[in-house]
């Protein structure tokens, strides 16, 4: 199981899953997952004229949010190691023509985002894919480029806590997931792998657990049930 955690293995798994990921991790989460990214950037209120970081950034499906209330003065940086993933949001950045967006293929643990740089640091869905040793780094890692007082929100997909919806949900994630990638990428394996990681990650209360030794205040956050699960905080 180790080897699913290793950064390799994590960016070509994306680099496959690149072309119809934003397609099934619609339904994968039966909808919820544009809402989720939603009230994971409402968490921290955004100002105007801030730089915020977007780790993990994917196809760039959070800077919507994000970008609400941007204007000349305000600065994104969307931060990828997966090339398919980075590919795609140069797309998306196109329909952001005013705003200043910063894209950057690298690993988040070895990154050239300068020390104390954002204001604010958003991640969604990145998180099961970090065992313990990685969460700790990451956790390290927002530390060193939040400014003191910054703020960061921080959600991913969870297994529920309540009966009736956990049994389904975990049978949804084992078998119908990896039909869904047959579908989209003619490879159920690859699907199955976000049922895998679901499963170990369970929910957001080990990060939080983590992210309280680092220089942090930090508040556990759960969406509709505990199918999504996050951390907020803010800067000491």
């Amino acid at each position: 199981m180790k080897e699913i955690y290793e950064p390799r293995f994590v960016e070509k798994l994306f680099d496959k899953m690149s072309s119809s990921y934003t397609k099934v991790n619609y339904i994968t989460s039966f909808g919820f997952s544009k809402r989720w990214r939603r009230q994971c950037v409402e968490e921290i209120e955004i100002e105007n004229g801030k730089v915020v970081v977007d780790l993990m950034t994917g196809m760039g499906e959070c800077w919507k949010h994000i970008l609400k209330k941007s204007d000349n003065n305000s600065k994104l940086i969307g931060l990828d190691f997966s090339s398919g993933m980075i590919d795609r949001a140069e797309k998306r950045k196109a329909k952001f023509g005013k705003s200043k967006i910063e894209l950057l293929k690298e690993n988040v643990f070895d990154n050239s985002i300068e020390n104390e740089y954002a204001d604010y640091v958003i991640s969604g869905f990145g998180l099961k894919t970090f065992n313990d040793e990685q969460l700790l780094n990451l956790a390290n890692e927002i530390d060193r480029i939040l400014k003191r007082n910054g703020k960061f929100s921080l959600i991913d997909v969870s297994v529920p806590k309540i009966g009736i919806l956990k049994p389904f949900y975990m049978f949804y994630l084992k078998n119908i997931i990896p039909i869904l990638g047959k579908v989209f990428l003619g490879s159920p394996e690859t699907y199955k792998m976000l049922g895998i990681y679901t499963q170990e990650f369970g929910n957001s209360k080990n990060v939080f657990e983590i992210f309280k030794r680092v220089n942090f205040e930090v508040e556990y956050v759960e969406y509709f049930f505990g199918c999504a699960s996050g951390i907020k905080g803010v800067k000491k």
